[in-house]
């Protein structure tokens, strides 16, 4: 039984010189063509024959049984197809006719694919165009493209954008060489049938090995996020993870948790803290806390005191990217605040601490090495305390 043989093929589809010259030189080592897939041919293990192999162009899907006898009848034998390429093999020695005699009357069998081509091509450059739209929309409206890239959001659609643009430029490669093809042949320059391969061999195998990388990381990264992403009600008592408690800002003993105002899959939103993954930051916490100290008041008596805390950690793989990832967090979460209410301190246990305060409101963004965290509080504690809180947590992820 011959052993079939599975070789990356060196070019474009549409080089119909370097396949044919590619066919030849195989055939000359013993694997004789089988069967064109997207990526890589199949041989079958031989032994060695002077070959020569023709490429015809068809938007047929399948011949016709009378068109392989046609064929046939003039020497050379239906072998298989890809995209719209029919491929035929004739043993030298056999020598047999052209498939075509004339370039020019050769570039007829062209027009239909140059036509088709280059609607494919005009499809793909009005997609990935679109596609670009919605990507910078993703990256760049909010003007907060390091906190996308950080919280992997849009990882996945910039790989799939990519992919696809490079499918763009292969389209419209193809629709330019075939009409370049299609002009040399009316000028009667028939095709190389022993055009050179093994320059796009190599590159094609990089390319090809680069984007099976590439989009299969962007495949496998939903996957990962999901399984590794969770949500969680915020027990009261203390944890051990790099959170500020609301209890350790407001120090008050008859602190009680409120009442959950949103109940989903049995978590309790307005106390919750959820875990994410993703590359540039592979430790990602996101909590809120809510509470009340019963008999105590607003100052502005509106209500009974129930002070909150939202807090958002991050440790990054990549430590430099800490002050890009605090500026976009104020751009992100300063609603009417202009950039001067956002006050840059010093501290000695921080690289960056960064604080605005309102009455009650409190905001603080710090950062240490490799970890950002950003905390927002509402309430009457004095903000030293917040701060106080974020340098003792910051630790167990800073490093």
């Amino acid at each position: 039984m011959n052993k079939t043989v599975r070789k990356l093929r060196p070019s474009d589809y549409w080089r119909i010189g370097e396949h044919e010259s590619w066919f030849q030189d195989m055939a000359a080592k013993g694997f004789h063509l089988k069967k064109m897939g997207l990526y890589f041919t199949h041989f079958v293990k031989g032994e060695p024959k002077k070959m020569r192999y023709r490429i015809d162009v068809s938007l047929k899907k399948k011949i016709t049984p009378e068109q392989i006898e046609m064929y046939s009848d003039s020497g050379w034998d239906y072998v298989t197809d890809y995209q719209f390429f029919k491929v035929y093999s004739s043993p030298v020695e056999l020598d047999a006719p052209e498939l075509h005699t004339d370039p020019a009357e050769q570039s007829f069998t062209l027009k239909a694919l140059d036509k088709k081509l280059a609607f494919n091509a005009s499809i793909l450059v009005a997609a990935i165009i679109l596609m670009i739209g919605m990507l910078s929309a993703s990256w760049f409206l909010d003007r907060t493209p390091t906190y996308i890239l950080v919280e992997g959001m849009a990882i996945q659609q910039t790989i799939l954008t990519i992919f696809i643009g490079y499918l763009t430029y292969t389209s419209l490669q193809a629709a330019i060489s075939i009409r370049a093809l299609r002009k040399s042949l009316i000028n009667g320059k028939p095709i190389d049938h022993h055009a050179p391969w093994k320059k796009h061999h190599r590159l094609n195998s990089v390319i090809v090995f680069l984007f099976t990388t590439v989009v299969g990381l962007g495949a496998i990264l939903p996957f990962i996020q999901l399984v590794k992403g969770e949500t969680k009600t915020l027990p009261e008592a203390n944890l051990d993870l790099p959170i500020v408690r609301l209890a350790d800002i407001e120090q008050n003993p008859t602190l009680t948790r409120g009442e959950s105002a949103y109940m989903r899959d049995g978590v309790d939103w307005a106390n919750r803290y959820t875990y994410n993954w993703s590359p540039l930051a592979p430790v990602q916490y996101e909590s809120d806390e809510n509470g009340v100290v019963p008999g105590e008041m607003w100052k502005d008596k509106s209500g009974e005191y129930s002070p909150s805390i939202h807090t958002m950690v991050y440790q990054l793989s990549v430590p430099t990217l800490a002050d890009n990832l605090i500026a976009d967090l104020i751009k992100r979460y300063r609603y009417r605040y202009s950039d001067d209410n956002f006050i840059e301190t010093k501290h000695v246990d921080l690289d960056l601490l960064i604080v605005h305060e309102e009455d009650e409101f409190k905001e603080v963004f710090a950062s240490k090495g490799k970890a950002v965290i950003y905390v927002r509080y509402y309430g009457y504690a004095d903000i030293n305390l917040v701060i106080e809180n974020i340098v003792e947590k910051i630790d167990f992820i800073s490093e």
